[in-house]
């Protein structure tokens, strides 16, 4: 393979990872979009995701889209659960409330996971697409390509949805002034609920999309961590920053497992997205696309 090809190769599988990174780091958004709280537990939530997901391949005995509609509707509880039941007693509270809760949920999940699901295969049997496709002059597995463009699909959708809805400019209106958006009678506490809904239901989503492009990797929980710079460097409260750095950082990644990694041994691409992180807080510290909190006093 010629270096222009491989290079090619490197930066067409890294955007292709990027679409289904920008679709869980859109979990994280929607999140701090309606709440301005960061879920620091969103890779559990998207273990728990596929875990139902599997439980109702193998268990209950549904094809794959059933029990991914049913899988939604388990994470909507949960989330549901979560922000009436936990949330609403500490959304006055300081930030590091907010923190502790979301990370004191996520090893509450991580533990209990393997205990409910005790038994049930983890693996999500997904349809096998005997075909590949060329992209200059080298295949790809037609895996990642549809699973880029289901992300696509939803992220678009996501995105219509908060730009057009009426659900959606609300949500707006309540992440922008909370007394304000309660003054002119839209129930905040309910629009805090919907946007938790929406972070599970994409954690479904999510989880089966890097499922069926990784296979699982490196351990699903921690999708969270490795997505968190992507939502840092996009601007945790832009939707389009967010799309951009998620595809920058895919490419990145790819870049670096390609050309860094066999140089040094390995690992460098896993932190790179973190080197450009930090080199990104000294310039802009609310993110490349993201807007600073201006105070008026």
């Amino acid at each position: 393979m010629s270096e222009g090809a491989f290079f090619a190769v490197l930066v067409v599988d890294g955007a292709l990872a990027g679409a289904v990174y920008a679709l869980i780091a859109l979990a994280f958004v929607v999140v701090y979009k309606a709440s301005r709280m960061i879920n620091f537990a969103l890779g559990e939530w998207v273990l728990l995701g596929t875990r139902l997901v599997a439980a109702g391949v193998h268990t209950a005995g549904v094809g794959l889209l059933a029990a991914v509609v049913l899988a939604c509707a388990g994470m909507v509880a949960v989330a549901v659960a979560f922000s009436r039941g936990i949330l609403r007693h500490v959304t006055n509270q300081p930030v590091i409330a907010l923190i502790m809760v979301s990370i004191g949920l996520g090893i509450l999940m991580r533990g209990s996971i393997p205990v409910v699901f005790a038994g049930v295969p983890g693996a999500i049997p997904l349809p096998t697409l005997d075909a590949d496709i060329a992209v200059f002059g080298v295949l790809f597995a037609i895996e990642k390509l549809v699973a880029a463009v289901i992300a696509a699909v939803a992220i678009v959708a996501l995105t219509w949805f908060f730009q057009a809805s009426r659900t959606g400019v609300a949500l707006r209106a309540v992440a922008s002034d909370r007394q304000a958006a309660s003054a002119m009678g839209i129930d905040v506490e309910l629009h805090f609920t919907i946007a938790w809904a929406l972070a599970g239901a994409l954690s479904v989503l999510a989880g089966v999309l890097w499922t069926a492009v990784s296979g699982g990797g490196f351990g699903i929980e921690v999708l969270g961590l490795k997505v968190f710079p992507i939502v840092i460097i996009g601007g945790l409260d832009s939707i389009p920053g967010t799309i951009v750095a998620a595809i920058a950082v895919g490419v990145l990644e790819s870049l670096a497992a390609g050309y860094v990694d066999p140089v040094v041994g390995g690992g460098f691409s896993h932190v790179a997205s973190y080197l450009v992180l930090i080199a990104v807080l000294f310039v802009r510290p609310y993110g490349v696309f993201g807007r600073p909190d201006i105070a008026r006093v």
